[in-house]
């Protein structure tokens, strides 16, 4: 049989959007809720500012590549990990991305070029207005998984060099790499 899932912001998100069909999950005592992309931001907004919610601090987050996953329908997905600090409730956002174009890693593309022409299956409006600790954690998704958070002030890799043509945490990418090493010139002690 199955279980009613309870959580505090479940009712008022149901409320504020009934035009919205979430879906919700549970694992562990934590709650996901699955929003359309349009929508995150509002949502957040929502969570934050609501009186009987206050949703004030991202904790966390993050991308995942479910590719070759089983029983999945969608390739990647983003996570935002909520807390509210003075209710001591935690939630968990998760909003499903698709390409439109292949993911395999490619020639070296600038981050400018990635950002005006890239996959427009992978563009996420960014919650940094929302939570502004949200820059370097959208920064990073974006140089491992190449998820183009839209209204970012600042988006460029954290990790890897601009140029670097591919996104090391997708599933398509190769374990030994894509001959980044091999470009590099060696650098002796006498040389150096």
């Amino acid at each position: 049989m199955p279980r009613t899932i309870n959580h505090p912001a479940l009712q008022p998100l149901k409320s504020k959007f009934p035009e919205i069909q979430f879906f919700v999950g549970e694992l562990r005592d934590m709650v996901t809720v699955v929003v359309p992309r349009e929508h995150i931001v509002p949502v957040c907004t929502f969570l934050r500012d609501d009186p009987d919610l206050r949703y004030d601090m991202l904790a966390e987050l993050n991308g995942v590549d479910y590719l070759n996953y089983p029983g999945t329908e969608h390739r990647f997905a983003v996570n935002y990990g909520l807390t509210s600090v003075s209710r001591n409730h935690r939630l968990w956002l998760k909003v499903f991305l698709d390409p439109t174009q292949s993911t395999a890693p490619k020639t070296a593309l600038r981050d400018e070029e990635v950002i005006e022409k890239g996959d427009p299956g992978l563009r996420l409006d960014s919650v940094c207005g929302v939570w502004p600790g949200a820059e370097w954690m959208e920064r990073e998704v974006y140089d491992m998984f190449g998820i183009i958070f839209i209204g970012h002030p600042d988006l460029r890799r954290l990790l890897t060099w601009n140029g670097f043509g591919s996104y090391p945490l997708r599933k398509d990418y190769p374990l030994r790499g894509v001959g980044e090493r091999e470009d590099f010139k060696i650098v002796t002690r006498e040389g150096a």
